[in-house]
């Protein structure tokens, strides 16, 4: 089995390089060998349009079974704690569209897009369904990305009122869509860091989250007999 961690910075996945000593095959790929399993850790850079590229790059060069978003998000959820992680199991692009003075109406609002046009399912993107038990431990949410992170108040009221998202990445919309026109299993874990409002990094706790997300990949990868 041939699997591809996507993050979009090295900080996010540098502890993961290091515990299974990949090796850096290129200036944003680590690799390893293990028995006939294959993992890969691709460092795409922040928000869409870089992880667009990056991963599609990617997958022209080598073929996967499985590819997984993984990183850091913010909460718009007060039930989820800092440090959780979760599974992403849908996905929209929430700041693609049209915004006039008083609104924003996204492309399938505007009829650029029909709602249930490959691969979207009614605007949204799903997670692949995945049998695994240390998956089963962990709260399924529904995310949002964007290419501008949340932290105007009136914007976030707009998104909750929209979207109703539970969490906020800059890339798990991007990488469900390249993996399904690519027909790839794909899975979005992510770390809480923070919870979406009006930016306080002093309430931030990235090193738990990280440390979080390490733990749940050893599970994860373990039973995987990665």
């Amino acid at each position: 089995m041939n699997i591809l961690i996507v993050s979009a910075t090295i900080l996010e996945s540098k502890n993961l390089i290091k515990l299974f000593d990949l090796k850096q095959v290129s200036n944003n790929l680590y690799t390893k060998k293990i028995k006939k399993n294959s993992l890969n850790i691709l460092i795409s850079g922040i928000g869409l349009s870089f992880t667009t590229y990056a991963l599609s790059k990617a997958l022209f060069k080598k073929k996967y079974d499985l590819v997984i978003n993984t990183g850091i998000a913010g909460s718009f959820n007060k039930n989820i704690d800092i440090g959780d992680v979760v599974q992403v199991v849908s996905e929209r692009f929430a700041d693609l569209g049209i915004r006039d003075k008083n609104s924003f109406i996204d492309i399938f609002e505007a009829g650029f897009l029909n709602a249930n046009e490959y691969p979207f399912e009614n605007t949204e993107l799903k997670s692949s369904n995945i049998e695994n038990s240390v998956l089963k431990k962990i709260k399924q949410v529904k995310g949002i990305s964007v290419n501008t992170t949340s932290g105007n108040q009136s914007e976030i009221i707009q998104l909750q009122k929209k979207y109703n998202p539970d969490i906020e990445s800059m890339e798990g919309a991007a990488v469900f869509y390249v993996c399904h026109k690519e027909n790839i299993p794909v899975l979005e874990i992510r770390s809480i860091s923070n919870y979406v409002e009006e930016r306080n990094k002093s309430k931030w706790n990235i090193p738990l989250a990280i440390k979080k997300l390490d733990d749940f990949f050893m599970l994860f990868l373990k039973e995987l007999e990665m």
